[in-house]
Order: C-alpha cells, then sequence, then structure tokens
C-alpha cells in the first residue's frame, strides 16, 4: 500500500501547470476543532477530505452503539463514498478526534472537470485503487486474523495515532468488545 500511495503522491507532483492550477481553485483548507463533524448522518457527502494533518473516525449508529469502520489519518482521503459517488444521504457520521487540517474538494465541480484533465482521471484511478486495495485488507482481517492480530495489526500500520485514540473505537472498529481488547492489551 505504501508503494500506492507512493505513486499518488509522485503524480500530484508531477501535475501540469494547468492541472494544478485547476486544483487550487477547487481546494479550500479547513481547520476543524476535536470534535466537530465533517460528514453528518443523512447529509449528503459533498466534499472530499484530504487529511493534512489530525485523526477522524467515521461510524454509523446502531442500535444506538456507535460502530466505528474507518480511522483518518494524515494523507487520507476523508469520505463516504457510497454518499459521495451517488450524491444520496449518507448513513455514516465523519468526526474529528483530535484537531485537523483538510484540504476540501468540492465533488460535483471536480465531476464536472475531471475529464478534461488526463491527470485528474489517473489519480482517481489510483485513489480508487488505493481505497479497494484497503479494503480488501480490512475484509481479511475480519475473516483471517484473530482479534489480537488485528489489534497487533493496527499498531504496526499506526503507531504515532493509537495513543490519540479511544479504546472503546478501537474495539469498535475491530469489532471487539471493549472487555476483549482491554485483555488483549493486557497480555502485550
Amino acid at each position: 500500500m505504501t508503494e500506492h500511495i507512493e505513486k499518488i503522491r509522485l503524480l500530484v507532483e508531477s501535475f501540469d501547470e494547468e492541472t494544478t492550477n485547476v486544483m487550487d481553485r477547487l481546494t479550500t483548507i479547513k481547520h476543524l476543532k476535536k470534535g466537530e463533524l465533517l460528514l453528518q448522518e443523512n447529509e449528503v457527502c459533498r466534499k472530499s477530505y484530504f487529511m493534512v494533518n489530525g485523526i477522524a473516525r467515521k461510524f454509523f449508529i446502531l442500535d444506538n452503539k456507535e460502530v466505528t469502520t474507518e480511522f483518518f489519518f494524515e494523507e487520507d482521503i476523508a469520505v463516504s463514498f457510497e454518499s459521495l459517488v451517488s450524491q444520496k444521504p449518507s448513513k455514516e457520521i465523519i468526526e474529528c478526534l483530535t484537531d485537523v487540517t483538510v484540504e476540501a474538494v468540492d465533488y460535483n465541480a471536480f465531476y464536472q472537470i475531471r475529464g478534461q484533465y488526463p491527470q485528474l482521471m489517473e489519480y482517481v484511478i489510483l485513489i480508487t485503487e488505493l481505497y479497494v486495495i484497503w479494503l480488501e485488507d480490512r475484509i481479511f482481517d475480519f475473516h483471517a486474523r484473530s482479534a489480537t492480530d488485528r489489534y497487533l495489526n493496527l499498531l504496526k500500520k499506526y503507531p504515532e495515532y493509537i495513543h490519540h485514540i479511544k479504546l472503546t473505537h478501537i474495539s469498535s472498529y475491530l469489532g471487539i468488545s471493549l472487555e476483549t481488547l482491554s485483555r488483549i492489551r493486557a497480555k502485550i
């Protein structure tokens, strides 16, 4: 996955001047405080958010419980893909877990012009591929790894971020109870 992220970074750095100027016009910088929302439930996701710094999480509410499905760290793109692409109300919420700085891009404006700029189409393809790789890895984790291995994998991938995330959010993300996470943490 690191190789894919590097491809995206190199592509963005190689954007020609016209593509760079278009993206600059479509992009706004937003600073959000811990606890603020990038997306509310039942709101249509109209922007994609490139995480400049900070941590956010995506979750939904099921039976009055929050179910965390994704964390967003530096250089991630925070969106509800289903809501963004279909322009229908989101089932998910995106919440800032720390103070966050994002580059926000209006989806409709981007969608209208992306076909005119081959580098933007390549960018869309690379981002989509990266998300599919992440999603397949996440599915594999749930079906092939133990709860302990899922936790250790999360620690390995994001050691600098984990101490900023509540254990209740981590246990939900891992699909385990808080008690099970406490037992795992006590053993390692």
